[in-house]
């Protein structure tokens, strides 16, 4: 889907930023493995979430979707329909709520065939663990984009568990007589069962890591301990305990018990940071700019952005706070600032690794120098970001280069439209509009319809502030 971007005077308005994506692929994952029923309301009705919904239909799993329009009641395959179409505006203004019908720690059901994860490395890898706990064989595969993220992260933890994980593609031999790949990636072969705990320190701090070897932990025969090198978002551990599940954190080590049984709750999913993340920086950018957001997440673990843009001068408010079932939630007012440049590294990296493009594109609008160091991980997200978002900001005329674990960013320069590829990365796509609105003259995103992985509505939301 082509979309054209021109230059706007001034955003001005109050919005609702559509549900967090960490916690609406969890939420069915739980709620699924939960006894009774699930009620997730504000769900984040996205590409990525839908794929999540779609593999546990699979497993047998009855799961309705319920908004505003009866037309799509129960049936995700309409909204898949309509989102993968371009035309989201409309979910996004729904209230949609999804109800699950869970069947408990050992209810799911061998799928018929393979399950796809499509773009989203959340539900591949949480899932994985999930699966290293059934007594069944599935196989996990994903787009071209996904296929080309390690998974040998979670393969190594899993295995040493006790499940049978195999990367189909490590057994392809090329035309020279060597295995194609060897770096674990998808499809995944997952024979599951008979889990023990173990004892892991994970090399990086991954959130989706973590969370896989927490779910394969619900089923081991004893407690699983999980040491980070640092702190990474943490909706798993707040939601297994709303479920019903044991798990104990003491600074930077986590222990992780074996259940007997979870049992379904009504969650209110806040909004997104890392979607408001986008609107935030369009506030920040945009002369004259005045957007009030509405009931977004601020888990410590999520607000490493809003303290960097504070650091570097940016005025944004926090009002009406409020903490419900674990998650923080609050209303962020955010301003036109004069932005100055500032290093971003170390421990932050991990609480705001998501909104490193945006981040990089305020930069380019800051005085004087950003550096942005230990950000390695960037190379194995849905692209190779550090790569393409320099790239990218190039082509507006930015004047960054990449490192080898992060960019240094010289501002403030004006930018001038260009046309742009996301290459399947809905970050990507987000990044270039926002650059577009202040950019002189015309910016065309080629595929646009990426930013349905995580944002639907993205478009409409801004033509709205407009």
């Amino acid at each position: 889907m082509q979309v054209t971007i021109t230059p706007v005077k001034q955003l001005v308005g109050e919005v609702k930023i559509p549900g967090d994506k960490s916690i609406s692929h969890r939420g069915v994952m739980l709620g699924s493995l939960a006894k009774g029923t699930t009620r997730l309301s504000h769900f984040l009705m996205s590409e990525d979430c839908l794929n999540t919904i779609k593999a546990f239909q699979a497993m047998g799993i009855d799961i309705e979707i319920i908004g505003d329009s009866s037309e799509f009641i129960g049936d995700s395959s309409k909204l898949s329909e309509k989102s993968v179409n371009g035309d989201s505006s409309q979910i996004m203004q729904e209230n949609i709520s999804v109800i699950i019908h869970g069947k408990g720690l050992h209810g799911l059901k061998k799928p018929a065939k393979t399950i796809d994860s499509g773009n989203s490395g959340t539900t591949a890898r949480l899932l994985a663990g999930i699966l290293a706990g059934q007594a069944f064989e599935a196989v996990l595969d994903g787009d071209p984009s996904l296929r080309k993220r390690p998974m040998n992260r979670i393969i190594t933890p899993l295995s040493q568990m006790g499940a049978d994980i195999q990367s189909i593609n490590d057994n392809v031999v090329d035309n020279a007589g060597s295995k194609a790949n060897q770096g674990g990636t998808l499809p995944l072969s997952i024979s599951g069962g008979n889990l023990k705990g173990i004892e892991y320190t994970l090399p990086v701090a991954s959130a989706q890591v973590k969370s896989a070897i927490i779910f394969a932990s619900l089923t081991a025969d004893s407690p699983t301990i999980i040491h980070q090198p640092a702190l990474s978002r943490d909706h798993t551990e707040i939601m297994l305990s709303h479920f019903g599940g044991r798990i104990e954190t003491d600074q930077l080590t986590l222990t992780s018990y074996p259940i007997s049984e979870l049992y379904g709750k009504d969650l209110q999913i806040p909004g997104d940071i890392s979607s408001a993340a986008f609107i935030i920086t369009a506030a920040l950018l945009v002369p004259g700019s005045r957007i009030l957001m509405k009931d977004v997440g601020i888990n410590p673990t999520r607000t490493g952005i809003l303290e960097v843009f504070q650091q570097m001068g940016a005025d944004i408010v926090i009002e009406n706070q409020n903490d419900s079932q674990g998650e923080p939630t609050a209303d962020i007012l955010a301003s036109y600032s004069d932005l100055r440049g500032t290093e971003i590294s170390g421990n932050v990296i991990p609480r705001l690794i998501d909104e490193i493009p945006i981040i990089a594109l305020a930069a380019t609008q800051a005085q004087g120098t950003t550096i942005i160091r230990d950000a390695a991980e960037l190379k194995v997200k849905e692209s190779n970001r550090i790569d393409i978002v320099v790239r990218t900001l190039r082509a507006f005329g930015a004047n960054i280069e990449a490192t080898e674990d992060g960019m240094i960013i010289e501002g403030p320069t004006p930018l001038t439209g260009s046309t742009v590829t996301c290459e399947m990365d809905h970050r990507i796509a987000m990044m270039a509009a926002i650059a577009g609105l202040i950019a002189k003259g015309r910016t065309i995103l080629t595929d646009g319809q990426w930013v349905d992985v995580s944002f639907p509505g993205f478009f409409h939301l801004l033509e709205k502030l407009t």
